[in-house]
């Protein structure tokens, strides 16, 4: 098991970072019964010490966090650790280094475990036996800590080895422009606005039933953050989509949804209702997606291909150059705004993909 040093006085450790321009970074953090994910442990590894720092604690945190964002980080499959530390401390680090990105792009599988790449770059087998621990409770059990501290220690080491083999192939750059992408605010934007696309199966509805679907989304978003539990614990999908379509415009219409909860009725039924009634003042010229004709089939296809050869020739999978999704999207929007038409993509592949479309 590591050594470690638990921390529950933020500030007061940051002396010990002095010098260390690299740290690795991971986070343990509890979302299941909240909107917003709860920050439960912050784990800092320098090139000497490992760290389990405590963010609960009623202790000054400020410098904490000042000194932290001001180094370069080292995370393995960073999205949603930047994302619950952007929530809770209002900023981001300045530079990050995300080793799954780098392993993908020396040919390990895109979505590459933790554990499997440590264990294949050290021979180590790291213990996976508290990946369902209750983080919020206090004071933190020795084996939580000690798998919490296991999770950074090898990321300094990871990192030097990857960014070597990296530089070696010409390819530092392009994982660190990757691991850039993942530090731009709007991915992380979780404002009742976006509530409509975070609605499955909204695109198909037209009309006023869209309407009254996102001023109902809009509705539930809102209602969740105001509380801090998930979207589906205020409303669920399903019940939602069914207010959309039948349009209900009593209160007795509303309480014939199926599954409609008596206690959200008795609660929130007149805001329900209010949302469908203002949706018919709403303009929504919204039609649904069209399925691809034959030409974008072929079209798709044929990038595919174009993908598929361009990775075999780097021995990478076609996952890290460009998804099936990604090269849809282009296609259906006819949009150069894509990260395939910049940075080092563009460079391999982006013209080549310019020139089928």
């Amino acid at each position: 098991m590591p050594d470690y040093i638990f921390v529950d006085q933020p500030d007061a450790m940051t002396p010990r970072l002095t010098g260390h321009d690299h740290v690795g970074v991971d986070t343990e953090f509890m979302r299941e019964k909240t909107y917003f994910a709860q920050l439960c442990l912050v784990q800092v590894a320098t090139t000497d010490e490992l760290f389990c720092v405590d963010p609960l604690t009623e202790s000054s945190q400020e410098v904490f966090w000042r000194e932290l964002f001001a180094r370069d980080w080292i995370l393995h499959s960073a999205r949603q650790d930047i994302e619950v530390i952007f929530q809770t401390a209002g900023a981001m680090p300045a530079s990050i280094f995300d080793t799954q990105i780098a392993a993908g792009l020396l040919g390990y599988p895109a979505q590459m475990g933790y554990a499997g790449l440590i264990r294949d770059l050290f021979e180590v087998d790291m213990a996976k036996s508290h990946t369902r621990a209750d983080w919020t409770k206090r004071p933190l059990r020795e084996a939580y800590l000690e798998y919490a501290a296991e999770d950074v220690e090898y990321l300094l080491p990871a990192y030097e080895n990857l960014g070597e083999r990296l530089d070696n192939e010409g390819r530092l750059k392009w994982a660190l422009e990757d691991s850039r992408l993942l530090l731009d605010p709007r991915l992380y934007d979780i404002g009742a606005n976006q509530a409509l696309g975070r609605l499955k199966g909204a695109r198909n509805l037209r009309g006023r039933k869209r309407a009254a679907a996102a001023r109902l989304a809009s509705w539930r978003e809102q209602e969740a953050i105001d509380r801090n539990r998930p979207r589906q614990w205020i409303l669920r999908d399903a019940i939602l989509l069914e207010i959309a379509y039948r349009l209900p415009g009593t209160p007795a219409e509303l309480a014939a949804i199926e599954g409609m909860p008596p206690k959200l009725l008795n609660r929130a039924g007149r805001d329900l209702l209010q949302a469908v009634a203002a949706a018919a003042a709403d303009e929504d010229d919204y039609r649904p997606p069209r399925p691809p004709d034959e030409g974008q089939k072929a079209l798709l296809k044929e990038m595919q291909a174009q993908v598929q050869k361009c990775a075999d020739e780097l021995g990478i999978t076609a996952e890290m150059i460009a998804s099936r999704r990604e090269l849809a999207d282009v296609i259906v929007a006819g949009s150069h705004d894509s990260r395939l038409f910049s940075g080092w993509r563009r460079d391999i592949i982006g013209s080549d993909l310019l020139a089928l479309l």
